[in-house]
């Protein structure tokens, strides 16, 4: 079976919610620092399945497809992998290697994970998470916490309790101040 692996950009506080302007796409190009470039590298040589929210979809098509000088590798890795999009009303995603899952989200990811296949992430879509997380469907957390504390937003785990104990996989600093956190579920 397939791991669901949440990957978040995260403040210190908890909150993803980038609608502040704490993080864009644009800020979080790490040049120079190849430590959190080796990482996300690895990440995406690990993972061959892109899970979303209509918003952050429409976000991301809007974005990565159009960048050329992207030392990052985040436009040739979402450009490549087959990605999927959690939305009744997306008729036609407009990027390719996409398809849109309208049933119920549960049962549409449970049976991703079920096909053959590498490593399945899902980042953003925070209408998304909590079923996700409901469901038992998360196998793993991986959270680049910012050193930023921002006080309100909304955050990975709001009311979210059940979740007991994770096991911690990985803590690995980056010299621009990030911490990369990795975390298996129970």
């Amino acid at each position: 079976m397939r791991d669901l692996i949440i990957t978040q950009n995260i403040s210190l506080d908890g909150v993803i919610d980038a609608a502040g302007g704490w993080f864009t796409a644009e800020n979080d190009k790490p040049e120079g620092d190849a430590d959190q470039m080796s990482a996300n590298r690895e990440h995406f040589e690990a993972a061959d399945a892109f899970l979303c929210g209509r918003t952050t979809f429409e976000e991301m098509r809007g974005f990565w497809p159009h960048q050329t000088d992207d030392e990052t590798g985040v436009s040739d890795y979402l450009n490549r992998v087959a990605k999927y999009v959690v939305s009744r009303t997306l008729a036609d995603p407009g990027w390719e290697n996409t398809t849109a899952l309208a049933g119920d989200p549960a049962e549409e990811v449970a049976e991703l994970k079920r096909a053959e296949g590498r490593d399945i992430v899902v980042t953003g879509s925070m209408t998304l998470l909590p079923t996700l997380i409901d469901a038992g469907l998360v196998d793993e957390f991986r959270l680049f916490t910012y050193p930023v504390v921002l006080g309100s937003g909304g955050r990975l785990f709001a009311d979210r309790t059940g979740l007991g104990r994770l096991e911690t996989v990985e803590v690995r600093p980056f010299s621009n101040g990030v911490v990369l956190s990795r975390y298996r579920t129970g």
